[in-house]
């Protein structure tokens, strides 16, 4: 079952307040053993060509997220590496986005973000598990010409955690976006 409301509220002269809450709450039928709630917020206050992020992730039940055709952006804290949709998971995001047409660069945009998340149930006998991750992407899609619409994007991703992996990625992505009307 899975639940979204997304609501902007309109502040004044090129100012908003984005919310965004989202449940999913995964059982076990059909045999499986998931048994998962997992509740976000998002909350962005856009003013200008900036935008500033808060958000708060918990998971709850015997299992972490479970993964199903259709629910892989059912998290608010799904990121380049990490999820943060471990059993009884606590993450906090905040995130800041600047677009550069405000400064006679359109197309030109910066976001970066920070998640951390405790509370991870380990199992009996371990300790609590502790993830965070830091992201930062700086892109930029052609306006005119024959390519217009061709984007490309320099993504950086770090995550450190006492339970996974550290990593640190690099990833140039490009994107074309062809209008259909």
């Amino acid at each position: 079952h899975n639940l979204s409301l997304v609501h902007v509220l309109p502040i004044g002269e090129s100012q908003s307040f984005k919310t965004d809450l989202r449940y999913v709450r995964s059982t076990d039928d059909g045999g499986s053993n998931v048994d998962n709630d997992a509740f976000g917020a998002l909350f962005t206050y856009k003013h200008g060509a900036h935008a500033f992020t808060g958000g708060y992730q918990h998971m709850s039940g015997d299992t972490g997220f479970a993964y199903v055709a259709g629910g892989d952006n059912a998290l608010i804290n799904l990121l380049q590496i990490n999820d943060f949709g471990n059993q009884d998971e606590r993450s906090w995001q905040v995130r800041y986005d600047y677009d550069f047409a405000a400064m006679g660069i359109p197309g030109l945009s910066l976001m970066t973000r920070y998640v951390s998340g405790d509370n991870v149930d380990r199992g009996a006998g371990a300790s609590e598990g502790k993830t965070w991750e830091r992201n930062t992407d700086i892109a930029y899609v052609l306006q005119s010409g024959p390519l217009k619409n061709l984007g490309f994007k320099l993504r950086n991703a770090t995550t450190r955690s006492n339970f996974q992996s550290d990593l640190d990625e690099n990833r140039f992505i490009v994107s074309y976006s062809l209008p259909l009307w």
